[in-house]
């Protein structure tokens, strides 16, 4: 649980490539402290990704900021997300600063569409988005040319064995993943006696600790904090359904597991790579992102199993469509 989104796929893109008989292996690029994005983009720049251990490497695979910067004649970026908050971040990051800090971080913020621009127009051959959400960032560069590539689920054993009563959500637990919608949603009238599991750590823990105690809902709300692969599969078979309400997400590999596992998704309109793939009605619930409209969708789920099940099986349709293998033929045989 506490590894992110980007080497996830890293890692399986990895298994994927090797299972299509590629040599393939990851190479993890500087990450340097906030405030130091030059010299992380210098650092990946010098990284030699042309050979290893003498044997030539014949293309390269990016997936995020710095990565896209190392320099390899056959580059292929499938671009998770660049710094946001100097994109779709940048009025909710400049809003924390002081005057003198926003003219320097304005600076700043210039200096990195500029180098990400170059980058992503000079230093790629084939440039790939992981949601429209992402390209919808980079609206404002027209001579960026790039399709929309989802990533597939995980490949784990994913499976269903029923629709019990609780309502799951796994995470980090951070601002953006907005879990304390869920939280509320318990609260409003149509969540009355709902439960649920909320699965994930982060800074955002204790406090969520404390609004479902404040809430009157703490004995509804099951807190599993970090959990294993196992635990996450019993939890993903299990539940009624899967809640997963961020703001404005990449990707958001909550929501293919949950259609591997034959589970509907409900989020919200505003919250990005999750609600281009739910279909609402179809493979889920899309609803405003307000606790009242969270508690109807929910308590339309508890009270109608059978719709639970009919949204679930349209959700594995839906997920299937998208492979590892069908990945790989994008990525690298071109």
């Amino acid at each position: 649980m506490a590894e992110g989104g980007h080497l996830v796929i890293a890692r399986e893109l990895t298994r994927a490539l090797q299972e299509a008989g590629h040599q393939a292996h990851v190479i993890v690029t500087p990450q340097n402290p906030f405030g130091q994005q030059a010299s992380a983009y210098v650092a990946t720049w010098l990284t030699n990704v042309r050979s290893t251990e003498g044997q030539p490497i014949d293309q390269v695979i990016s997936l995020r900021y710095p990565s896209y910067a190392v320099r390899h004649p056959r580059h292929v970026c499938w671009l998770n997300h660049t710094m946001r908050e100097y994109y779709d971040l940048w009025d909710r990051f400049s809003a924390t600063l002081s005057p003198q800090g926003r003219l320097k971080e304005r600076a700043r913020r210039a200096a990195i569409h500029a180098t990400d621009r170059y980058l992503l127009t000079h230093n790629v051959n084939r440039l790939f988005f992981q949601s429209n959400t992402i390209r919808e960032r980079y609206t404002m560069w027209r001579s960026l040319e790039a399709s929309v590539l989802y990533p597939p689920a995980p490949q784990r054993a994913y499976r269903c064995d029923g629709y019990g009563a609780d309502f799951f959500l796994v995470s980090r637990l951070t601002a953006l993943k907005r879990a304390d919608l869920l939280i509320r949603a318990l609260a409003m009238p149509d969540g009355a006696g709902l439960t649920c599991a909320i699965a994930g750590g982060g800074d955002e823990s204790s406090s969520l600790k404390v609004l479902a105690r404040d809430a009157g809902v703490a004995s509804r709300v099951t807190f599993l904090g970090r959990i294993d692969e196992d635990e996450l599969l019993r939890r993903l078979s299990t539940c009624r359904a899967v809640v997963f309400p961020p703001l404005q997400e990449d990707y958001g590999f909550v929501t293919v597991e949950a259609f591997a596992s034959r589970k509907a998704v409900v989020t919200c309109r505003d919250s990005g790579g999750p609600a281009e793939l739910v279909q609402d009605a179809v493979t889920g619930l899309i609803v405003d992102p307000t606790p009242q409209a969270l508690a109807r969708a929910l308590r339309r789920l508890a009270d109608d199993r059978a719709f639970a099940e009919r949204l679930g099986a349209a959700a594995e349709s839906r997920g299937a469509q998208f492979t590892w293998q069908g990945a790989v033929q994008q990525l690298a045989n071109w």
